[in-house]
């Protein structure tokens, strides 16, 4: 049965199928809409640095055929065929988009899909429809990625600027050209360059993936539409083993138009120099008084907003990280887990700030953690339980967070500096030896096995190694590692009236052991 995916789930390929020869199939429909979809081999930067593996139905495979087009079939509106062990190591990931080609939005698609298929059997669907999505006229549906090894993201991303918005996502520069009075055959000697396909009128059928000329594309005929406008877009980097071919030869019948010239039919203008026919009046001039002349020589047009400042757009690169293990860390104040049947993880209530998929949250009773021990050692945590399929946000009051993994290893903490941790991990509450620390802080929670423990610090904190004489306030110390000797000790030389607010002497954790082992300290006092 096959794995149904929602926006923003991830999986390994290997926990799909143990194939490597996979078919990809997208359906995408709606009234009035043809679309374009294409597949886009990006490098570790996430940029498309060789235009070969821009596959789409001009170019309907890459070098050595790891990626295919193989046309509408099956119900599908386009399909793939990609063989992951053929893929060349410089391509990181595969990127299935989708394209309005002429009017109209995404919000308007009917119901669709993303599929895989491994001999014979569709292993995982990720389903859509137009409720996702608003004004966006391009979409990324689905990734292949590598991460140690290959594995699938239901994206659903789109892009209001179309596909120039797209290209510029993935490391092409868009050049916008002057529309020519009527389509003009490519010259018969142009170079090949990397060209988006050649779109038709609105309701077109989509043509049947061919190989084509290897030039580039007429563009269409004028239209005030700038999404109908030809699109050039070149690969900021040197494919590898060779140039970057040169850009499209200019249309036929006129002089080349740099990207900022006026029209055809008048001189070019430098930028900042006077246009044609007034003086030259510098930005933030003042506008004219009633009887004055134009500045500028008179009404100057402001330019429209370009469409890579939409909003989805600028807010990409705030955009969920890439899957790493079982724990990620999304930024420095909010990591996300990835949750799997049986496989819980014990969080402080009320951290949760986000999740996807079926996750089910439950207070976490007492016991060795619980109400009795906090009471007693003043390290008691009020816990949830996390348990299902999907992943989980976690986050406190914007602190810093760091992700511990112990391969059967042992760590020591304070339960102030924990926010979530695995529950297969055992947990024991340790007494410090010596003087008491006020409320309580006579123990410290010790970690053991194999799992994840995630630390939160007030700022940016410091490691310190443990020398003969390492001594940390009991307030700032937030975790340490389990050959170190902890005890409490008494300072004469600082005292708690050094402190606001304080008037009792300061209660300092002393630290021994062998060299190796360090103590965590955050630059703040809880």
């Amino acid at each position: 049965m096959a794995r149904e995916f929602q926006r923003g789930h991830k999986a390994k390929i290997s926990d799909l199928t143990a194939g490597t020869d996979l078919y990809v199939g997208v359906q995408i429909s709606g009234p009035g809409l043809t679309f374009d979809i294409s597949c886009f081999g990006l490098d570790a930067d996430e940029r498309l640095s060789d235009d070969r593996y821009f596959i789409f139905f001009n170019q309907p495979k890459s070098p050595e055929e790891s990626i295919q087009l193989l046309g509408a079939q099956s119900g599908d509106t386009e399909s793939f065929r990609v063989t992951l062990d053929k893929i060349p190591p410089r391509i990181q990931k595969l990127s299935f988009t989708a394209t309005i080609d002429g009017n109209g939005q995404m919000s308007q698609v009917a119901p669709g899909y993303v599929r895989i298929v491994a001999g014979g059997e569709e292993v995982a669907r990720y389903p859509f429809d137009g409720s996702e999505f608003s004004t966006e006229r391009a979409v990324m549906l689905g990734d292949f990625y590598l991460k140690d090894v290959w594995r699938f993201a239901a994206v659903g991303q789109g892009f209001d600027g179309g596909l120039d918005a797209l290209l510029k996502n993935f490391g092409g520069e868009v050049a916008e050209e002057e529309p020519a009075a009527a389509p003009q055959q490519p010259q018969a000697d142009a170079s090949p360059g990397f060209a988006p396909p050649a779109f038709g009128a609105p309701g077109a059928p989509v043509p049947a993936p061919a190989p084509a000329p290897t030039q580039g594309f007429a563009p269409p005929a004028p239209s005030p539409s700038v999404h109908s406008a030809p699109t050039i877009a070149a690969p900021l980097h040197t494919p590898p083993g060779g140039t970057v071919p040169p850009p499209a030869a200019p249309p036929q019948g006129g002089p080349f138009t740099p990207p900022g010239a006026p029209p055809q039919g008048g001189p070019f203008t430098p930028p900042g120099a006077a246009p044609q026919g007034g003086p030259f009046s510098p930005p933030g001039a003042p506008g004219a008084f009633p009887g004055q002349a134009q500045p500028f020589g008179g009404g100057t047009q402001l330019a429209p907003v370009p469409p890579e400042a939409g909003l989805r757009v600028v807010l990409t690169k705030y955009s969920e990280a890439p899957v790493g293990d079982r724990w990620t860390e999304q930024n420095p104040q909010l990591v996300r887990t990835t949750l799997t049947k049986g496989a819980n993880i014990l969080a402080k209530q009320g951290s949760m700030v986000a999740y996807q998929g079926d996750i089910d949250f439950a207070h976490k009773g007492s016991g060795l953690l619980g109400k009795l021990t906090g009471q007693l050692t003043g390290q008691g945590m009020a816990l949830m339980r996390c348990s299902g399929d999907g992943e989980v946000f976690l986050a406190d009051e914007g602190s810093h967070l760091f992700v511990i993994r112990l391969e059967n290893e042992q760590l020591y903490t304070s339960a102030r500096g924990v926010l979530a941790f695995d529950e297969a991990l055992d947990t024991e509450i340790r007494r410090i030896e010596g003087a008491g620390l006020p409320g309580g802080g006579l123990f410290s929670m010790l970690f053991s096995g194999t799992g994840a423990v995630v630390v939160k610090t007030r700022g940016l904190p410091v490691v310190l190694p443990v020398g003969p004489a390492t001594y940390v306030d009991g307030n700032a110390v937030i975790a340490w590692s389990a050959g170190a000797q902890a005890v409490t000790t008494t300072s004469l030389r600082l005292r708690r009236s050094g402190y606001a607010r304080q008037t009792q002497e300061a209660v300092n954790l002393q630290f021994r052991g062998a060299p190796g082992n360090f103590v965590v300290v955050q630059p703040f006092e809880v």
